[in-house]
């Protein structure tokens, strides 16, 4: 559970400040990102002037978004102790076939941007879901490996996008789409960020709050402990999956509308990036530990990290180096983190 770090926290009364073993609070309750971000935030700041002006991580808030969303519903999936490799796809699927309803939809209401807009979305969620329940359905129902059941259904899901679309992006889009959904400001907030803030408190408020919140960690935490204790795991795994997709989805839907076409190429490697963005953020891979203001940040600090590298001139294959070097040394640590966390020094 959450609360599981402050439970080890053992600072004893009246003994002095020791900078030890602040750290070493700070490591159990936050994990590696407060460590990562001090790094990061040293490292680009040395390397490039512009990386700390307000314009640039006004910029990186702003790409952040994206990443955000997919991270939000990675950590849901994680926390129950299984992981989602197919929320590319997800924004995939999405993108292509809310594009392709849209150019059909238009051909009908020529003069209905708002309808043929909303019916696109829809069509992109519904898509989407398929994804989400049959990897909710494989994992739930009938006990397959997370790992096997969300790479088979990413291989599927990104076959048929590239069947509905031959691999050929889809324009002549609505105009009001992207010029609200990817250009658009409410109160001179862009709309992905009011979005991506409105998206965040129903998280935060779910996994708080509810309910359902409360069984996702349990069963995360101890399956066995969960049905015992009369929770329908199947049910809540399913809900997770279905939560993951669906954030998944309107980060697929914010994206179109940022390239104003259906691309089959969107979310290529935000599997790996929003896997990262919550192992950093501190969600263990066992399950049962996890926060979403603490994903929200290792989101940022993934974009962070790009867009330092960026100013730094480094290619674009050797960040994929250093970024999957940085998951696996993230989750490495988290083994170390979760040893001390069971008391296992």
């Amino acid at each position: 559970m959450t609360n599981e770090a402050e439970a080890v926290k053992t600072t004893q009364p009246g003994a002095g400040f020791s900078l030890r073993q602040f750290f070493g609070d700070v490591f159990l309750k936050l994990g590696v990102l407060p460590f990562f971000l001090v790094a990061a935030l040293i490292i680009f700041a040395l390397a490039s002037k512009q990386f700390l002006t307000v314009d640039n991580i006004v910029n990186v808030a702003r790409q952040s978004v994206y990443l955000v969303l997919v991270s939000l519903g990675q950590m849901i999936v994680l926390v129950t102790g299984g992981f989602d490799l197919s929320v590319g796809t997800a924004i995939a699927l999405t993108s292509v076939t809310s594009a392709t309803a849209m150019v059909y939809f238009a051909s009908v209401f020529p003069d209905a941007a708002f309808l043929v807009v909303t019916l696109g979305i829809l069509t992109g969620f519904v898509a989407a879901l398929a994804i989400g329940a049959l990897n909710g359905l494989g994992v739930a129902k009938f006990g397959v490996s997370p790992f096997i059941m969300t790479l088979g259904v990413q291989s599927m899901g990104a076959g048929v996008a590239l069947f509905i679309t031959g691999g050929v992006p889809i324009g002549g889009l609505p105009y009001a789409f992207g010029d609200f959904f990817g250009f658009g400001r409410i109160a001179g907030v862009p709309v992905p960020v009011v979005v991506a803030v409105l998206a965040i408190i129903v998280i935060w408020t779910l996994m708080n709050r509810t309910r359902t919140g409360a069984r996702i960690y349990a069963v995360g935490g101890n399956v066995k402990a969960a049905k015992l204790s009369g929770i329908n795991t199947a049910r809540t795994l399913f809900i997770a999956y279905m939560l993951c997709a669906l954030l998944a989805s309107l980060s697929g839907v914010l994206l179109t509308a940022r390239v104003e076409s259906g691309e089959t190429n969107l979310g290529g490697t935000i599997a790996l990036e929003s896997i990262a963005a919550c192992v950093i953020a501190g969600v263990s891979l066992r399950g049962g530990i996890g926060r979403v203001e603490s994903v929200v940040l290792g989101a940022f600090f993934i974009v962070l990290v790009q867009n330092g590298m960026n100013l730094m001139q480094i290619g674009s294959y050797m960040q994929m180096i250093l970024l999957g070097g940085l998951l696996v040394l993230a989750v490495v640590i988290d083994q170390f983190r979760y040893r001390m966390l069971i008391g296992d020094r």
